[in-house]
């Protein structure tokens, strides 16, 4: 029998001066049975950097039609996608030939480093195509705030971005690999 998903639950404030928007969401998130919480946490992150009403989650891991994010208009069209990971340049090409803008999150040093100096001449061929890479250390504080039913708090500006849960709080150390959006 198949492992289903975990379901969490999360409370979301957003307040991004750096973009004057000012939100509270309520998101219901599922760990795919394959994926780290720290993953999990990372679509969280994606989802608030670039928080809009029509941002919503996709199949991502489970299904390679789809984004782990992404923002449809009212025409169907796909203005945002967003992947985790790293992904091969056939799933590179996809999200930028699909959508208008396309953003990666790569994570895991020693990996990632390897991945870009590969895939950093197939990345560039896009002008859509934002590639940011999470530290080591913000993947594992990611981690350390979890729980079924999360109350989570960003604050962005200035490009820095604070997660606070009742707990703690955390600088994100989220590093611009190309694209020029933060």
């Amino acid at each position: 029998m198949a492992q289903k998903a975990t379901i969490f639950k999360a409370d979301v404030n957003i307040a991004n001066m750096d973009t004057d928007l000012y939100l509270d969401q309520s998101l219901t998130i599922a760990q795919h049975p394959s994926e780290t919480v720290q993953r999990m946490m990372l679509r969280i992150v994606a989802w608030a950097m670039f928080a809009n009403e029509r941002l919503s989650f996709c199949k991502g891991i489970s299904d390679e039609d789809e984004p782990d994010l992404w923002q449809k208009n009212y025409h169907d069209d796909i203005d945002l996608w967003i992947d985790l990971g790293l992904p091969d340049e056939k799933r590179l090409k996809k999200g930028c030939v699909r959508a208008k803008e396309a953003v990666l999150f790569t994570y895991g040093r020693n990996a990632a480093n390897i991945w870009w100096k590969n895939q950093q001449s197939n990345a560039r061929k896009y002008k859509n195509l934002t590639v940011y890479f999470v530290s080591d250390d913000t993947m594992e504080a990611l981690s350390d705030l979890v729980t079924r039913t999360m109350h989570l708090q960003f604050s962005i500006s200035d490009g820095e971005i604070w997660l606070s849960s009742q707990e703690q709080s955390i600088l994100l150390e989220i590093e611009m690999w190309q694209g020029d959006k933060y």
